[in-house]
């Protein structure tokens, strides 16, 4: 069962697009087409603002918390064509942008921390870039994936760093030397694989099953089942659960068929629970049963806490 916890009036001044808690789960993030960047305090049911980050001249479509291991990052990406991401030392500033991309950059997400400081970035350009971090120099390196997407890439997601193994597997040598992995969502109607081979990032599979434009994809914590599993949205109002033993051999369910678009799909840290929110202002969580089916056990509509008594099975 679902109800509200807590509304937080941002203050923002026009549409927002994300809102990110982060790694504790006591700071809030929220970015707008009002183009600003806010961080908020949120404990015991209170809030107040203790950031308001200008540094975009357009829309700001996502914001992602990086792992606190690196201290307190938060990156921004903007119809702007730039990616920011901001530090706070005493107060937040801006640490290092990114406006290497031709289009609107629509998707950021933080490879797991065991990789180091490596921040994917989808463009509508129809490219992928990945930042890396050097602690050493304390610069930023760029690769870029061209021609990932045609017409843009919309969303990206990371594979976790330590790929599920069998208990009784001898073979420990891909935990020591994991490949970097991450999936991405475009206007192409595809969802593709890449894999980093050496200095350069490299298509391993393209996954088709949806008919209009990819949303959103997520790739699902490990939770030690020798599996990855993907969940991709579209505005073919699909949801789709990508399942595979060895990343290369992939099975799509299609989880639910929705009234409306749907724009974002998120999974519980333990990979079992996916959240789906769409164009019906409703947001929905669905989990696999013993039988293999993927069942709807709660609803909240419009942010009113309404818990549907529904359980909605393919």
């Amino acid at each position: 069962m679902v109800s509200v916890y807590n509304t937080i009036d941002t203050g923002h001044e026009d549409l927002i697009h994300d809102a990110e808690m982060d790694y504790y789960g006591l700071r809030l993030a929220t970015c707008s087409s009002d183009h600003s960047v806010k961080i908020y305090n949120i404990r015991n049911g209170t809030q107040n603002i203790i950031a308001d980050l200008k540094g975009h001249y357009g829309p700001v479509w996502q914001v992602a918390w990086a792992h606190p291991k690196f201290g307190n990052l938060l990156a921004s990406c903007s119809y702007d064509r730039k990616v920011i991401i901001w530090k706070e030392s005493g107060e937040w500033s801006k640490l290092y942008e990114f406006s290497n991309h031709d289009s609107s950059v629509n998707s950021i997400a933080w490879a797991p921390h065991e990789y180091g400081l490596i921040l994917a970035c989808g463009s509508s350009d129809g490219t992928i870039s990945i930042l890396y971090h050097s602690s050493d120099s304390s610069s930023w390196e760029s690769k870029k994936i061209m021609n990932a997407h045609t017409i843009g890439c919309n969303t990206v997601s990371w594979c976790p760093a330590l790929s599920p193994i069998p208990a009784f597997d001898v073979n420990t040598s891909s935990r020591a030397n994991p490949v970097k992995r991450l999936v991405s969502g475009g206007c192409d109607n595809l969802v593709k694989i890449w894999k980093e081979e050496g200095d350069r990032w490299v298509e391993e599979k393209k996954l088709e099953l949806h008919t209009d434009w990819v949303r959103d994809v997520a790739w699902a914590p490990s939770i030690g089942l020798p599996k990855s599993v993907i969940a991709s949205c579209s505005q073919d109002r699909r949801v789709v659960i990508w399942t595979s033993d060895d990343t290369i051999n992939w099975t799509p369910t299609t989880l639910h068929t929705f009234d409306d678009v749907i724009w974002n799909v998120s999974w519980s840290l333990t990979g079992n629970i996916l959240s789906v929110s769409g164009g019906d202002n409703k947001v929905s969580l669905w989990r696999e049963n013993n039988e293999g089916q993927w069942v709807c056990i709660s609803e909240v509509t419009k942010g009113q806490g309404q818990i549907s008594n529904e359980t909605r099975a393919l």
